[in-house]
């Protein structure tokens, strides 16, 4: 029997392309240690995303290409998640207590971003992540609805800060916790950023792994704001398959074009109608929409979704889909998305700023 050595565990980890990552894990920095103790090789992998979903099919994998070295019999395999910060806009630093800020947007309304935002952090939050969720539809906000806490408040400490809601497991802030569900905001443009300014930044969110932002529709004031003056560590397009969908969409990845901020992939929402009585499905809003714009643009179609009523009800009664049906294929769904989109940032580079020592001058 020829003895295993720690090159060829090496060689062998390298065969498997992480279908997330869209590379090797040795390429991509993330195996930390391959050694062999007897007949045992023993692996330890540090994903850069959540994915708690994806462990027994990454491990199972890892163990058949293993098995394949000789001298190697059994196969122990660690594979755990470090979520870092990645880098933001130039001449801004992450946010104190939030590692990555994640905008979810569209060019229009109606495409169903504010399901997809809520939905997509559940997911994260199921992955392994801690999860935050901020509600940035100053004008029509809907995530309390949707996350079942309608006509809370939040409280403060201080008299100067507010401590996020939390619900299914993520933290949440929305001007729709401090004025009556049925209050119409009338608010010129300035008004209403400063609003957004102060949900984001006195907010105590508890060490987020991601804050995802529920972007209003469109490119107005708040959406130039968060562009300009939040550190935003990825963006997420989401669309339907309609060209007229799609025309918005593209003014919304645009505009984070040129305040660079990472394209983490786009979104298609509504791509086939699941008929509730016979199961059949139909692109009632055309077919390949989204994919032609990843293409055009070369970012990824991180998945697509389905126009589904289970998805609506769900969402209206303050229980969303990922949360009401964990095990269900549209769960599973939004679980790739988030699995994808989350990868797609862990390939970015990092931010370092944390790391550096603070220089004051003072004068003599």
């Amino acid at each position: 029997m020829t003895d295993a050595s720690e090159p060829a565990l090496e060689a062998a980890i390298a065969v498997y392309h992480d279908p997330y990552l869209d590379q090797d894990l040795v390429s991509a920095g993330m195996l930390k240690s391959a050694t062999v103790d007897g007949n045992t090789a023993r692996v330890a992998i540090e994903l850069g995303f959540p994915a708690k979903g994806y462990e027994d099919e990454l491990r199972n994998a890892l163990t058949a290409k293993l098995l394949e070295v000789p001298g190697v019999e059994n196969a122990d395999i660690n594979i755990d998640s470090k979520i870092a910060s990645h880098a933001v806009q130039t001449n801004l630093k992450p946010l104190a207590n939030i590692k990555n800020v994640i905008a979810v947007a569209s060019g229009k309304g109606g495409v169903g971003k504010s399901t997809t935002a809520v939905n997509l952090a559940l997911a994260l939050q199921a992955e392994g992540a801690s999860v935050g969720l901020l509600d940035a539809d100053i004008y029509g906000p809907s995530q309390p609805r949707m996350l079942g806490i309608s006509g809370q408040r939040p409280q403060s400490a201080d008299g100067k800060t507010m401590t996020p809601l939390s619900a299914y497991g993520i933290q949440c802030m929305s001007v729709g916790f401090l004025v009556n569900e049925e209050e119409a905001m009338i608010w010129r443009g300035p008004m209403a950023t400063q609003a957004f300014n102060q949900l984001m930044t006195q907010t105590n969110w508890d060490n987020l792994d991601y804050l995802i932002v529920d972007m209003p529709p469109g490119t107005g004031d708040i959406a130039l704001t968060l562009s300009q003056q939040v550190p935003v560590s990825g963006a997420i397009i989401v669309t339907t398959p309609q060209d007229i969908a799609l025309l918005d969409a593209r003014k919304g990845l645009r505009m984070f074009e040129k305040v660079n901020v990472s394209i983490l992939g786009i979104v298609e929402n509504m791509s086939t109608h699941i008929c509730s009585n016979c199961g059949h499905e139909e692109p009632i809003f055309g077919a390949g929409g989204g994919e032609r714009m990843a293409a055009q643009y070369e970012v990824p179609l991180l998945g697509s979704l389905p126009l589904d009523i289970q998805i609506r009800t769900e969402a209206d009664s303050g229980y969303p889909t990922v949360a009401a049906k964990p095990d269900s294929p549209v769960s599973e769904a939004y679980r790739e998305i988030a699995r994808r989109a989350a990868a797609r940032l862990a390939a970015t580079a990092r931010d370092y700023s944390s790391l550096f020592p603070k220089i004051t001058i003072e004068g003599g």
